[in-house]
């Protein structure tokens, strides 16, 4: 094998490919990355047998040559070293071979690296899903809803199911759901063109905040094709594909009111900093507590105290109140990452009482939804 190599190039895909390997693994081989050369390009992967991650350099593309003088092989590189050496070489081109002793030369400029590599064919065979059952979506569309549901999924191992995110696909629409049980958060969008419906897949939480880090932010599209354990997302250079979680995800509507007692709108950011201010005191407490009461037409204070610590009250203007008085105690942690989340100027708050769940969503009506559970104080 052999191939001399645009290094730009070859270091985005291979700080791609790293996301997927995991030095914990238990099978040994896969701590390495698989370089394999075509005649029409350079595939590297990785994987943890959770996640795979194949990036693809074409040979040329756009007019611009991106890879020369290949000569077609596979082999297993080290990955513990490889990404710095590639760093760190000092010109623009690499060239890398390797020999039938599974020896591999790294060559840039002057500087020369000799490795150990490792028989390409004991790598693991990725599964090819079959992508008749595909849809497709832009890619920052994609990542949007990765970023306004995956935070909320549960970082305790007790309910695995929960630290995955709940992805259904059916009637020409497309929704995520994450939730923690202590707070929801759901987002959907029209998928005009899916020719394909799935019920219920749970992806971990941890494959789309990859998955979501190495996305371009761009219009292109990504294709996504589900089976029964895997789910494969594709875009032109890139095949990432995850195993799915076991177990039925719980039925996450009920958890929805349908009826409020009290709405309040509010500018999102001006609502954010209070509640990050009044968190400033409620560090102490095991859920960063704080308490919003409601007043008459277009007042809100927030408020925290820490009998250790000291107080903090501010009052907020804010668009409108319609509805009862209030007074809500909740996770100022939870509070702000929904807010963040939403990411629009300004939300609206429903409220059904001082001890059962409320909901933001945009003020808009766009298909975003937080839930958040409020918290008992006495």
């Amino acid at each position: 094998m052999k191939f001399i190599i645009q290094r730009d190039q070859l270091i985005a895909s291979v700080q791609d490919v790293m996301k997927a390997i995991s030095s914990r693994t238990v099978i040994p081989i896969l701590t390495g990355m698989k370089v394999e050369a075509k005649h029409h390009g350079i595939t590297l992967t990785g994987s943890d047998s959770d996640i795979s991650i194949e990036s693809y350099i074409p040979a040329e593309e756009d007019g611009n040559v991106n890879v020369e003088q290949i000569e077609e092989g596979s082999i297993v590189l080290q990955a513990k070293y490889f990404p710095d050496i590639v760093k760190k070489l000092p010109e623009k081109t690499v060239e890398i071979t390797a020999d039938e002793n599974l020896k591999v030369t790294i060559r840039s400029g002057n500087a020369e690296f000799n490795l150990n590599g490792q028989d390409a064919e004991e790598y693991p065979q990725l599964p090819k899903l079959q992508t008749d059952d595909s849809f497709e979506i832009p890619t920052d569309l994609l990542k949007s809803m990765i970023k306004q549901t995956v935070f909320a999924v549960s970082t305790m191992e007790t309910r695995p199911i929960l630290t995955g995110v709940n992805m259904k696909l059916a009637d020409h629409k497309l929704s995520f759901t994450a939730t923690d049980s202590h707070r929801l958060a759901s987002r959907e969008i029209p998928v005009p063109n899916a020719n394909t419906e799935f019920p219920n897949i749970v992806v971990p939480g941890k494959s789309l905040n990859e998955l979501n880090k190495i996305l371009a932010d761009s219009e292109e599209k990504v294709e996504i094709s589900v089976t029964n354990n895997q789910i494969l997302f594709r875009t032109r250079h890139l095949n990432f594909l995850s195993r799915l979680l076991d177990g039925n995800y719980p039925e996450t509507s009920r958890l929805i009111p349908d009826q409020s007692k009290t709405v309040i709108y509010a500018k999102t950011k001006e609502l954010l900093g209070s509640i990050d201010r009044a968190s400033l005191l409620a560090k102490e407490e095991r859920n960063n507590v704080v308490r919003l009461s409601a007043q008459g037409e277009s007042l809100v204070e927030i408020t925290s105290n820490s009998p250790e610590v000291g107080t903090v009250a501010e009052d907020l203007t804010v668009s409108s109140i319609e509805g009862e008085e209030l007074k809500i105690s909740f996770s100022s942690k939870y509070m702000m990452e929904a807010l963040r989340a939403i990411d629009y100027e300004e939300v609206k708050i429903e409220f059904t009482g001082a001890m059962r769940p409320f909901i933001i969503r945009p003020a808009n009506e766009d298909p975003i939804l937080q839930l958040i559970l409020p918290v008992r104080t006495y």
